[in-house]
Parts: structure tokens; C-alpha cells; sequence
């Protein structure tokens, strides 16, 4: 029914304070929804192009105050970059069972492919991986509640999130063997979908730039 943009509204100003954020109705005269875009995963969400001609809306309409939309925005990252981190770790874990439940069942030459030592090994440290990163969150989150300002850490939790990810999604796949690659088993489904943990809400060249940026490494 509406969405929340990030415009420009004043062409005068300093990049970081001339963008406002605006509460728009879609059904505004000069809005424009062009057509879905077929995407490879999060299929369940739509994204689509959308474009604006001539559309004016109330002043009241702008959220906050005008100019602050930059920083608005800024400020909420660190949510945001917490909140994947932590929206993931139940569905990574979830893949790691299914997959040793799976290998335990699945057998080759005889035995279970679960017994082979680079199976259950592998299933182990993605186990702990995601207990690392479940930690890093906690710390993060307790801080961040407190008061203190965890850009750093909420760069290094959304940065570990989506490379964890992919390295979950991608191990686990392997041994599902033939019915990882199809669309009946959620293994498949998760290496699509969780793909764009790396790219949304910074991609992690920018996590990394910022991580930098904190301990002082950035080129001057």
C-alpha cells in the first residue's frame, strides 16, 4: 500500500543532509510499477523497477525531519545488520541437522555416508562456526543495548553471516549429492535465497571497508 523512500529534496545541500525519507502511498498520480523481476532465490518477495513522474506528495508526508533521511538511515543499519545475523543462525543450524540426518540415512558402499570422517568432520565445524557467530551476536546486541555504538561489530556480524552462509549452504549441498540439486529438499532452496545475505544491507566489500575504517587501516 505504500512504501518508505529515500529521496532527495534538497539539490543544495551536502549529500549526507539533502536526502529525506518519505512514507508514500503507491497509489499516488506518477507512480509507476514496472514489471517483477525474476530473481534466482527470495522468490517469496517481490522486487520490481519503479519509477516516479511528476509526483508530489504533502510535506507532512516525510518521516522525521526533512534532510535527516541519510542518517535515519545510517542509524538503522546497525539493527538491521544484527538482526540478519540473528534471523539466520536458526535456519543455518537447521540445515547442518537435516543434512546429518540425511547423510546418516543415505548410504554408498555399504555404510552411511555420515561415517565417512570428512562428513561428520566438516558437519562439526560448521556446527561451531555458527555458535562463533552466535556469540559475536549476543556481545553486539548486549552492547548495542546498553547504549554503546557497535558499528564495528555489526559490520563484523553481518560480514560472518553471509560468507557463513554460503560456506553452510554450499558444504551442506554437497552432500545431499543429486537431490541437493533440486527443488525438493530446503538445502537447495537455502543456497538460493540466502545468497543475498552478502549483497542486502551492504554488501560485505563495504562490511569490510567500514571494519577497516575502525581499526584505522582505511587509505588516508
Amino acid at each position: 500500500d505504500w512504501m518508505s523512500l529515500l529521496a532527495n529534496t534538497d539539490q543544495q545541500g551536502s549529500p549526507h543532509l539533502s536526502k529525506s525519507l518519505i512514507c508514500l502511498p503507491m497509489k499516488t498520480p506518477g507512480v509507476k510499477v514496472a514489471s517483477l523481476i525474476d530473481k534466482m532465490g527470495m522468490r517469496c518477495s517481490d522486487t520490481a523497477q519503479i519509477f516516479f513522474e511528476d509526483v508530489r506528495v504533502p510535506k507532512s508526508y516525510i518521516i522525521g525531519e526533512q534532510g535527516k533521511g541519510f542518517i535515519y538511515q545510517m542509524i538503522q543499519f546497525q539493527e538491521e545488520r544484527l538482526f540478519a545475523g540473528a534471523n539466520i543462525l536458526v535456519g543455518l543450524q537447521r540445515i547442518v541437522m537435516e543434512t546429518g540426518e540425511y547423510c546418516r540415512d543415505r548410504k554408498a558402499f555399504g555404510k552411511p555416508i555420515l561415517d565417512n570422517q570428512v562428513v561428520h568432520f566438516r558437519l562439526a565445524e560448521l556446527e561451531t562456526e555458527i555458535e562463533l557467530l552466535r556469540s559475536l551476536i549476543y556481545r553486539a546486541a548486549g552492547l548495542y543495548i546498553q547504549g554503546y555504538d557497535v558499528t564495528k561489530l555489526a559490520s563484523m556480524c553481518k560480514l560472518k553471516c553471509g560468507r557463513l552462509a554460503r560456506e553452510v549452504t554450499d558444504s551442506c549441498l554437497q552432500y545431499w549429492g543429486g537431490m541437493g540439486f533440486t527443488n525438493e529438499v530446503e538445502v537447495s532452496r537455502a543456497y538460493r535465497d540466502l545468497r543475498i545475505t552478502s549483497i542486502g544491507g551492504g554488501a560485505d566489500e563495504v562490511m569490510l571497508s567500514i571494519i577497516a575504517k575502525f581499526m584505522g587501516n582505511s587509505p588516508r
